[in-house]
């Protein structure tokens, strides 16, 4: 059977994306592809990430005439997990496509497992809940041999006579080394790698170590991997390295694990492995403050080439970490960020605005904690309820109009809370700007201390008065939303 892969990831439609120049390759789609191929199947992947739009899919749909049409989501990359929108209708776009010329459609997503009806509607013919591998195997298998009986396929959501019907949940895979490397050449890297250099002068591509995340933060959504978590062994994420470095040539990696190197021993392991086979490269992971308190850690990344970590710190205030059952303190926040610059390691944190319950207070202690820690970059969003997770129950009764993000931008409070969504939304810019102006006093002040010579930008050393300006506008933006609260900022 000729089977074709696509995506739901179109950059042109998320602005904010496509305006940092930053691709990464839909790895989870490139995994399930190579498992397919590796059981004997003809696949193709059709990339959508620099296509404008779902009609762009026509032409290989007719040259290719698959009898399966699959949409297999990264669900490695937030950016899927975040359920936009304007992926969504691309989505619906394809599957219409699709579907006229007689595919039968089989949709893995984040999106699809929380709306399946909606993708149902649309023209799926069966969605894919939870991890997809073996689950799209058996059922292109009952395709292949016009067996009907799909009762039997753990993690299926499909119609049967208009009704609706859920199969039991599949397990998720444990030994994930079992996997066969992703399928890297069905994809073009050249654009990816173009992309990267004229941007950035490097280019960076992304693997993952791990599935799922054991930590439960009442926030974050998990429809594909849920609480478990499992982990490849070191020397195969070494061989996959090694292996696409030699034809690609790239020096730098993001491992899009939501914890990355939770295992003991691992990190260690891991870092021996690199030094053994002299590979050279630097990568970026997420990881939590309290996983980076034991300094022999943070050494293993460094020596294994890590110089930049994600921290999920979300707030300054410890009430509003309670509060999101995250699970760690603003002191080990504090700590994690010093012991990562202490080794050579640029800390950046995500934070979070909007929870329920935040006061003025809690932001400002947000706000003092960035300019007590000065993380090398920030990443603000506003709370953002996904089905699944405690905090949608909270305030899903709020949700009457709009339920998700058109774009990784769009940043919309969805619900009520003390204060509005336009206040949020001014805060964000706020925010950016006075941390920005802060960061560059500091390193003008370094620089001319003699403490630190190094070529920093002109941007960074001489910026902080066109910021400090910035912030100043901002900040009267703020005012006229929320006169007496931006006034104690």
């Amino acid at each position: 059977m000729n089977i074709l892969f696509t995506h739901s990831y179109f950059s042109k439609l998320d602005p904010k994306q496509f305006q940092a120049q930053t691709p990464y390759a839909p790895l989870a789609t490139l995994y399930a592809a190579s498992y397919l191929r590796q059981n004997n199947y003809e696949v193709n992947v059709f990339d959508v990430q620099f296509c404008d739009s779902g009609q762009d899919i026509l032409d290989t749909i007719k040259k290719i005439k698959p009898a399966i049409f699959i949409v297999y989501d990264d669900g490695f990359n937030y950016l899927s997990k975040m359920c936009l929108t304007n992926m969504r209708e691309a989505t619906f776009e394809m599957q219409k496509i699709a579907k006229k010329q007689g595919c039968t459609i089989i949709v893995s997503s984040s999106d699809a497992t929380d709306n399946y009806e909606e993708y149902l509607i649309k023209g799926a013919d069966f969605i894919i809940a939870g991890e997809g591998e073996h689950t799209l195997l058996e059922l292109v298998n009952k395709l292949k041999n016009k067996d009907t009986d799909f009762e039997n396929v753990s993690g299926l959501i499909y119609k049967n006579n208009h009704l609706v019907c859920k199969t039991p949940k599949r397990q998720v895979l444990k030994e994930l080394d079992e996997l066969p490397h992703p399928a890297w050449d069905l994809i073009d890297l050249n654009p990816y790698k173009k992309t990267w250099l004229n941007k950035h002068s490097y280019f960076s591509i992304n693997f993952v170590t791990t599935r799922g995340c054991p930590y439960k933060c009442n926030w974050c959504a998990k429809p594909i991997y849920g609480n478990r978590y499992n982990i490849h062994s070191p020397e195969y994420v070494v061989n996959l390295i090694e292996d696409l470095q030699s034809k690609t040539n790239f020096k730098h990696i993001w491992f899009a694990d939501d914890i990355f190197g939770l295992k003991p021993g691992w990190l260690k392991r891991f870092a021996d492995l690199v030094e053994e086979r002299k590979l050279k490269f630097n990568y970026k992971i997420q990881s939590r403050a309290d996983l980076l308190l034991e300094e022999d850690n943070i050494a293993h990344l460094a020596r294994s080439g890590c110089n930049e970590v994600w921290m999920g710190a979300e707030s300054g205030s410890q009430k509003i970490l309670d509060a999101m059952d995250k699970g760690i303190t603003v002191e080990q926040i504090y700590t994690a960020t010093h012991l990562l610059k202490k080794h050579g390691i640029k800390p950046a944190l995500f934070l979070q605005f909007g929870y329920l319950g935040e006061t003025i207070g809690d932001i400002k202690l947000t706000i003092q904690m960035v300019n007590d820690v000065m993380p090398e970059e920030i990443g603000i969003s506003v709370s953002y309820p996904l089905p699944g997770t405690v905090f949608y129950e909270r305030v899903k009764q709020e949700l009457t109009g709009k339920k998700n993000w058109s774009d990784s931008d769009d940043l919309d409070l969805m619900f009520e809370n003390t204060y509005s969504k336009e206040f949020y939304k001014q805060l964000h810019r706020y925010v950016h700007k006075i941390y920005r102006g802060n960061q560059s006093l500091k390193t003008f002040k370094k620089l001319f201390s003699f403490k630190e010579q190094n070529n920093k930008s002109m941007k960074r050393l001489f910026g902080f008065p066109f910021y400090f300006a910035s912030a100043y506008i901002e900040k009267r933006k703020l005012k006229q939303l929320e006169p007496e609260v931006a006034k104690s900022l």
